[in-house]
């Protein structure tokens, strides 16, 4: 149900787009959007895992970096790749006393699985496998790509919108008559609107990377204790996360600020937990 929402979503952010795109830009201008979105997200897809890794000064883990925490924390991924039949992400340290923990890179043959050190220092084994069951729930469903998707698709309505802002809104405006106040209400309401849809794109996906912990740990349980602690102790020690990545950990870092729940990268950790709660 989450993959059919997923993919309803991303039609309904396509149809945006097009029908939208040409009111607010017309169709040179929905063209040039589309175009220079796809390349800047195209970047983003490649080089988002670098780009995440050396925005919060993450540090290799192997055997030689930081063995004793490879020692712990590798046997755990390692059993659970087998089992999703992924390849072995590499892995690192970010040297933050907040717990969270993300996984980031294109594709299953280029991931890599992030820790805080606070989440290390917080969590039993049982609960960092119900962790790192979600986080390559996200790698096996290609979550990455996308959210590139959604991204590319969103940055280009707006672009378009912030184009017709500048450059004289719609064409034709004076053949089409009342036209021109529905292209300016489009200019006001799309992007609005490709954000609603962005943001429930990916609250959508976290759904079924908890989904892929419970099936692939076996049980929902040490994802829900984990995530009971990372609600409250989140909240104790916030994360200075980039509003750019915040979307990528397990769960949203608390940065003192209030959104919304419309405009909200991941559901509400009581919703995860019910819904955890329903596949015992």
């Amino acid at each position: 149900m989450n993959a059919l929402k997923t993919a309803l979503l991303l039609g309904l952010l396509s149809g945006l787009l097009l029908f939208g795109g040409e009111a607010i830009a017309g169709r040179n201008g929905l063209y040039m959007g589309l175009g220079l979105a796809a390349v800047m997200n195209f970047a983003s897809y490649f080089f988002s895992d670098k780009i995440a890794l050396a925005t919060y000064r993450a540090q290799p883990v192997t055997e030689t970096d930081n063995p004793e925490i490879y020692r712990r924390v590798a046997p755990i991924v390692s059993g659970l790749a087998q089992r999703m039949g992924i390849p072995m992400p590499k892995l690192y340290i970010i040297p933050d006393e907040s717990p969270n923990a993300f996984a980031t890179g294109r594709n299953p043959n280029h991931a890599s699985v992030a820790f805080t050190a606070g989440i290390l220092q917080l969590m039993n084994d049982n609960e960092i496998e119900g962790v790192v069951a979600h986080e390559l729930g996200h790698v096996l469903h290609r979550d990455i790509l996308i959210s590139s998707v959604a991204a590319t698709l969103a940055a280009a309505i707006t672009f378009m919108a912030r184009m017709a802002f500048w450059f004289g809104g719609t064409r034709d405006d004076e053949d089409r008559g009342g036209g021109m106040w529905g292209g300016l209400l489009m200019m006001i309401l799309a992007p609005l609107a490709a954000a609603l849809i962005q943001m429930a794109i990916s609250r959508s996906r976290e759904y079924d990377a908890d989904a892929a912990s419970a099936k692939y740990v076996g049980s929902p349980y040490p994802l829900i204790n984990g995530l009971q602690k990372l609600e409250t102790w989140s909240k104790r020690i916030p994360m200075d996360a980039t509003p750019s990545t915040a979307h990528m950990f397990i769960i949203k870092p608390f940065t003192g600020q209030t959104l919304m729940r419309l405009f909200a990268t991941h559901p509400s950790t009581e919703d995860r937990i019910a819904r955890l709660q329903a596949m015992r």
